[in-house]
C-alpha cells in the first residue's frame, strides 16, 4: 500500500517504521532575557540568500498572466490562485525554500526514500539534485520555473484539482506551501493516493493558520485580526485556509499507511530562547513582512476592502508582527 509523509501540520510517514503517531520537533518556551543584539541581528537572510541562490526564474510572458494591484497572477485558470506570480513572489518563494529546509535541518523532505527512486511527482519545490536517478515532474499554473534545470527534472503547466492522467506511478509525490491553492485539498490527498507505486511515498508540508500565541494577545492586535481576515477570506474564495488541521485524517481515510506528523514552529520574530528559533525568526520575517500586499490583497479585496485601507492595516500588522512582547508563532 502507498504510505503518506506530511510534515507541516507535519505529518510523516515511513515505510515499515516504528514511529509515533506524532512528533514534537522542538518546544517552544519564552526568552525572559532576550537582548537589543538579538532584535538588530547582523544576518540578513534576504543578502545570505542572495548569495546561496542561483535559481533564476522565468518572467511571466503576457500572454500568460493578468495584472492587478500593480503585481502579476496566472491567467491560466485565472483567479483560482490568490498570489502573485511576479518576480518579486518569485524571489520570495525562493527564500521560503532556504527558510522551510533550514526549518527541518537541511533536510528537502522527511520521507525514509532510500538512494534510487524512479518517479517523482513535485507539487511544490524541486528535489531532482539530490536523486539524479529519478525523473521528477514539477506542475504548478504559472510558467515561471527557472531556466537551467537538471536534465532529469520537468515542468508541465497543470491544475492538481483536475483528475490526473500521469502515465506512470510515482514513488514519491511532494507538496509543500499548499495552503491557499486547493478547494478541497481531501481530492489532492486521493489523487496521490491513486498516483503512487506500491510503497511509495506522499509528503505534505503546510502552516497551520491562524497562528498561535504564547498567551492571550491584546484585543487591539493587527496580527490578530489579520489572521481572522485570511480565514474570513479563504472561506469567502471557497479555498479554507485552515484545511491543514485535517490533512492527517484525510490520508488516513484515502487508505494510506503509517501516517506520522511533525510538527516545527516558526516564531515571528527573536521572542524565543534558542539560537535555532532566533535564526528561523529572522528568516519568518524576510518570508512574511516585505510580501504582505501580495499575501492578503487577493483575500482583503474580496472582503470589501480597498487598496489604501488594506496598505494601513498592514503597517500594524508588520509592527506586531517585530514586537518582541507578542510572542507569536505559526505552527508547520
Amino acid at each position: 500500500m502507498p504510505e503518506f509523509l506530511s510534515d507541516t501540520l507535519s505529518a510523516t510517514v515511513g515505510k515499515g517504521e516504528d514511529s509515533s503517531d506524532h512528533v514534537d520537533i522542538g518546544r517552544l518556551s519564552i526568552d525572559d532575557g532576550l537582548s537589543n543584539d538579538d532584535m538588530t541581528s547582523s544576518d540578513d537572510p534576504v543578502e545570505t540568500h542572495k548569495l546561496t541562490t542561483s535559481a533564476i526564474g522565468v518572467g511571466p510572458d503576457e500572454h500568460e498572466h493578468v495584472k492587478e494591484h500593480g503585481r502579476t497572477y496566472h491567467a491560466y485558470k485565472q483567479g483560482k490562485y490568490p498570489l502573485p506570480n511576479d518576480q518579486q513572489e518569485q524571489n520570495r518563494l525562493n527564500l521560503q525554500h532556504t527558510m522551510l529546509t533550514m526549518l527541518t535541518h537541511g533536510k528537502l523532505y522527511l520521507s525514509p526514500l532510500g538512494d534510487n527512486p524512479q518517479h517523482v511527482l513535485d507539487l511544490a519545490t524541486g528535489t531532482a539534485k539530490q536523486h539524479p536517478s529519478a525523473i521528477v515532474l514539477g506542475t504548478d499554473l504559472s510558467r515561471i520555473q527557472p531556466q537551467s534545470v537538471p536534465p532529469n527534472l520537468r515542468f508541465e503547466i497543470k491544475d492538481a484539482e483536475d483528475e490526473w492522467d500521469f502515465e506512470q506511478k510515482f514513488d514519491f509525490i511532494h507538496g509543500r506551501a499548499l495552503v491557499t491553492c486547493f478547494t478541497d485539498p481531501s481530492h489532492i490527498v486521493r489523487q496521490a493516493y491513486k498516483s503512487l507505486a506500491p510503497g511509495g511515498y506522499f509528503e505534505l508540508r503546510d502552516g497551520v493558520m491562524p497562528m498561535e500565541y504564547m498567551e492571550d494577545p491584546p484585543s487591539d492586535c493587527a496580527l490578530v485580526k489579520w489572521n481572522e481576515y485570511m480565514v474570513a477570506g479563504g472561506a469567502k474564495a471557497g479555498r479554507p485556509v485552515t484545511n491543514v488541521k485535517h490533512y492527517k485524517r484525510w490520508m488516513e481515510e484515502s487508505g494510506f499507511e503509517n501516517v506520522t506528523e511533525e510538527t516545527y514552529y516558526l516564531p515571528t520574530n527573536p521572542w524565543p530562547k534558542g539560537q535555532y528559533f532566533k535564526t528561523i525568526s529572522k528568516w519568518f520575517q524576510a518570508d512574511v513582512l516585505p510580501s504582505l500586499d501580495g499575501i492578503s490583497m487577493k483575500m482583503f479585496s474580496s472582503l470589501g476592502w480597498s487598496a489604501d485601507q488594506i496598505k494601513a492595516f498592514l503597517d500594524d500588522v508588520r509592527k506586531d508582527f517585530q514586537d518582541p512582547s507578542l510572542h507569536a508563532y505559526l505552527t508547520v
